[in-house]
């Protein structure tokens, strides 16, 4: 029977369970009085659970899959406005010992150049980071505990907040690396982590031991029952994510829902985020070998489904898609995005080798972040580089609070502002400086609240003297 409060892998993600919801899904695609149904009670932005969202997902009535999208934009739209996270991804070390057969960091692989960041290798990451603009990184680390144990985490953490260049600082660092115990959890805490992130790849547990044929990372429980391990440890934001392509999309789609509703039910609180990402060529992998990968169709449906299935999770798509699939699912669900990544080992200060390359996957949006944020705001978008809520201590139960209540907007947009003004004064190109000027000129007076828009047009007024880090 399933069970979703339990804290065992195989019991929150009931194989059973799965394929059940998938006969169902199969038999209600095209019942128009069930989808009308469901399409209606999540206009509440309250979400669906696993079975209900597994059978939008298969829906092939035409009008039906309209509907779907457009209530996925207005969700999006009444949660999380116009505003788009920056981020960018740093890679400390692609030394591995795990034998994933997706990804080049394998230890089989005599092709790609091991690297290992040094502290002072970092220092050089990140004030390149910073001459870019960003002020939010996520930590990338092959699995290897001899060259990357938990120490180098922690004192690439440290070394990163203490770097302070011109107007450039990181404000808050989220970490992706290897399962690990509740006292390495709790560690990551106290070392200020916002984010911890996680991708589960594929929740089938026959294929998820046979894509992960050696190493720690073979062990499809300890893997899976990560996060309530980092919850337990006290890190209430946590990131989901599957690997769309190594197995069939509507199986992970189902099993990425089970595990938001097992967080949801034990811990209080679902997952901070949940990114789509899609297998894509790199060294020693060839997609084409991947019989599941996903065509633009049904990606940008995953994405506008799991927004109606989980309204208050932010969602993120890296620059592995191209400007044109990025460009068709900002509205549809996403609201956090990297720009100007290099997924090389060092590959921020030095410019990577191509014929001897230590990067994990080929990117499809390679622009600059001037040219990413001149783009969104084209659009229509507020580039956000806030990191506020961290700050604030606005994580887990407290920002979900707030997301529900609709009172994150008198905190998230006037912030995005600020940050973007922040960015503007110090990095931003003639062009995109002026269309971000007449942006926040016409945002600010979109803030609900009347003290709070009044104290933010003193705070951009400020950012023109030099002043920053000003946030609600």
């Amino acid at each position: 029977m399933y069970n979703c409060k339990s804290k065992i892998a195989t019991e929150f993600i009931d194989d059973e369970e799965i394929k059940e919801t998938l006969a169902y899904a199969q038999a209600n695609k095209r019942n128009r009085e069930l989808i009308d149904s469901l399409i209606k009670r999540a206009e509440d932005c309250k979400g669906l659970n696993h079975r209900e969202a597994a059978v939008l997902l298969e829906c092939d009535l035409e009008d039906e899959n309209e509907k779907m999208y457009k209530l996925a934009k207005k969700i999006k739209q009444k949660l999380y406005g116009n505003r788009i996270v920056m981020f960018a991804p740093l890679y400390l070390s692609n030394y591995c010992v795990n034998g994933c057969v997706y990804c080049p960091y394998h230890y089989k692989n005599k092709n790609i150049a091991r690297k290992k960041l040094s502290q002072e290798d970092i220092v050089k990451e990140v004030i390149a980071l910073q001459d870019m603009g960003h002020k939010r990184l996520a930590l990338e680390a092959g699995e290897d505990p001899v060259n990357n144990p938990i120490e180098y985490i922690l004192e690439s953490i440290e070394t990163i907040y203490s770097i302070k260049h011109k107007n450039g600082a990181i404000r808050r660092v989220n970490v992706n690396i290897a399962a690990t115990t509740v006292e390495n959890y709790r560690k990551l805490k106290e070392a200020g982590i916002g984010t911890y992130i996680l991708f589960q790849e594929t929740y089938n547990k026959k294929i998820y031991e046979e894509l992960h044929p050696t190493g720690p990372k073979h062990n499809y429980a300890y893997h899976t029952e990560a996060m309530d391990r980092a919850m337990e440890a006290g890190i209430d934001d946590v990131g989901l994510g599957v690997l769309f392509g190594l197995n069939m999309y509507r199986y992970d789609f189902v099993g990425l829902l089970m595990h938001a509703e097992h967080l949801e039910a034990v811990y209080g609180v679902g997952p901070h985020t949940i990114s789509v990402p899609r297998i894509c060529p790199a060294e020693d992998i060839d997609p084409n070998n991947f019989s599941n990968a996903i065509p633009d169709d049904i990606f940008a449906k995953i994405v506008a489904v799991l927004r109606i299935a989980v309204p208050y999770t932010g969602m993120i798509i890296s620059t592995r898609e191209s400007q044109k699939t990025r460009e068709r699912v900002l509205d549809l669900g996403i609201s956090q995005i990297s720009g100007a990544s290099r997924t090389s080992v060092g590959g921020y200060a030095e410019k990577e080798d191509k014929t001897h390359t230590s990067a994990q996957f080929e990117i499809s949006d390679d622009r600059t972040l001037d040219e990413v944020v001149n783009w969104l705001m084209r659009l229509g978008y507020i580039p956000s580089f806030c990191t506020a809520c961290y700050r604030e201590g606005r994580t887990g139960d407290r920002f979900m609070k707030l997301v529900k209540s609709g009172q994150i907007a008198n905190c998230c947009h006037p912030n995005a502002l600020m940050t973007l003004k922040e960015y503007l004064e110090d990095y931003a190109s003639e062009d995109t400086r002026k269309i971000g000027e007449d942006l926040i000129k016409e945002q600010v007076e979109l803030i609900p609240n009347e003290k709070v828009r009044k104290i933010a047009k003193e705070h951009l007024n400020d950012i023109n003297s030099g002043k920053r880090d000003f946030r609600f």
